[in-house]
C-alpha cells in the first residue's frame, strides 16, 4: 500500500483497485498522456516517467505508474529532475504539461517502496547546498526553475507528494471531482516536498494550516475555492494544451522573464520589485524577440504568415 494512497472513499474516485479514479474530466488522459490531436515527435519512458514532445513545442511529462495510482518512488523523483534539466536545455520546448497516466495524477509517495532501502532515504533526504533542496524537494521544485511555463492537468487522485508536484507548476487545471489532499498528516508527517513553500504562495496561512494539519480530502472544485488549483476544466489536459498554445504565441524571452520576475518578487517590497522590473525589462526592450513580436502583430493585422520567434535566452542555471 502506498503511504499517500487512499483507503477511504474520495470524491469522484474508486478505491477498489489501482485503476482510474474516475474523474469525469480526465477521459482523454490515457496511457499516452497526450491528447489525440497532438503530433508526438519523440517519446521516452524511464523509471515510470514518460516524456513526450509534440510538434508544437509542448513537453508532456507523464507520471506513469498506473498500477499504483502513479505513486512516487525515489527513482521517479530523480528522473523528474533529469527531465526538467533536459527540457531546460532544449530551446525548442515552449511549454510543459504535467499529468498522470490512466485518469489519476498521483497518489503520493510510495513509502512501501521507499523504505525498502532506509539508507537510500537518508542519502536523498540530505540537502544539496548549491540548490537548497534534497531529492524529495527538488523532484517537485525543479519545475519552478524552468524558463518555460509549466501547467498541471490534474484528474483523479492528487495526494501528498503528487499535490506538491502540482503546486510547483505555474497553473493548475483540475476536474471538478478530482480528489486533492495534503495527506501527510494522516501518517504523522508534514508536507516537506517543497509543499510548505508552495502552499504559502497560493493560499493563506489559515488554509495552509487546515490542509496540513487535517489531511482532509477535498474535490477539485473545492481545491479551486481554496486556491490550491487554478481552474476547473471538464477536460484538464485539453485546457492545459489550450493555455500552452497561448503562451507559445508570445515571446519566449518575455514569458521566461515574466515567470522569473513574479517568482522573485512575490514577497518582496516595492523598492526591490521596481528594481527587478527594470532589470528584467532592459534586455527585452531591444531584444530580437521584441522585434519579432511587433512583426507578428503587423503580419496578423495584414493577414500574412506570422514570423517565428528566435530561441529563448536562458534565465536559470542549475
Amino acid at each position: 500500500m502506498t503511504a499517500d494512497s487512499p483507503n477511504t472513499g474520495a470524491p469522484g474516485a474508486s478505491t477498489s483497485s489501482s485503476a482510474s479514479a474516475g474523474a469525469s474530466g480526465a477521459a482523454s488522459i490515457g496511457a499516452s498522456g497526450a491528447a489525440p490531436s497532438a503530433t508526438i515527435l519523440s517519446s521516452e519512458t524511464t523509471d515510470n516517467i514518460t516524456l513526450r514532445i509534440s510538434d508544437e513545442g509542448i513537453a508532456y511529462v507523464l507520471l506513469d505508474r498506473p498500477e499504483k495510482l502513479n505513486a512516487l518512488t525515489i527513482p521517479m523523483l530523480k528522473r523528474m529532475i533529469q527531465v526538467s534539466r533536459q527540457i531546460q536545455k532544449d530551446k525548442s520546448i515552449r511549454a510543459v504539461i504535467l499529468t498522470g497516466a490512466n485518469g489519476n495524477f498521483s497518489s503520493g509517495l510510495d513509502f512501501g517502496a521507499a523504505f525498502k532501502s532506509p539508507r537510500e532515504i537518508v542519502a536523498n533526504f540530505a540537502s544539496r547546498p548549491w540548490r537548497g533542496t534534497n531529492t524529495f524537494q527538488e523532484g517537485p521544485w525543479c519545475w519552478r526553475r524552468l524558463d518555460v511555463p509549466v501547467i498541471a492537468a490534474v484528474p483523479g487522485y492528487c495526494f501528498g507528494g503528487g499535490l506538491q508536484i502540482a503546486l510547483a507548476s505555474d497553473y493548475r487545471f483540475t476536474s471538478a471531482d478530482a480528489a486533492w489532499s495534503v495527506l501527510e498528516a494522516k501518517w504523522g508527517l508534514v508536507p516537506d516536498m517543497s509543499g510548505v513553500q508552495a502552499l504559502k504562495q497560493v493560499v493563506g496561512a489559515d488554509v495552509a494550516k487546515r490542509l496540513s494539519m487535517g489531511a482532509e480530502i477535498i474535490t477539485g472544485a473545492q481545491a479551486v475555492e481554496y486556491g490550491l488549483a487554478s481552474e476547473v476544466a471538464e477536460d484538464p489536459l485539453a485546457a492545459a494544451e489550450e493555455l500552452a498554445r497561448v503562451f507559445i504565441d508570445r515571446s519566449p524571452d518575455a514569458v521566461a522573464q515574466s515567470k522569473k520576475l513574479i517568482d522573485e518578487t512575490w514577497t518582496a517590497g516595492p523598492r526591490k520589485t521596481f528594481f527587478l522590473e527594470r532589470l528584467r525589462q532592459a534586455p527585452l526592450l531591444f531584444g530580437q524577440n521584441a522585434k519579432v513580436a511587433k512583426a507578428r502583430a503587423a503580419a496578423a493585422k495584414a493577414g500574412k504568415k506570422l514570423p517565428g520567434y528566435k530561441p529563448r535566452r536562458s534565465r536559470h542555471v542549475f
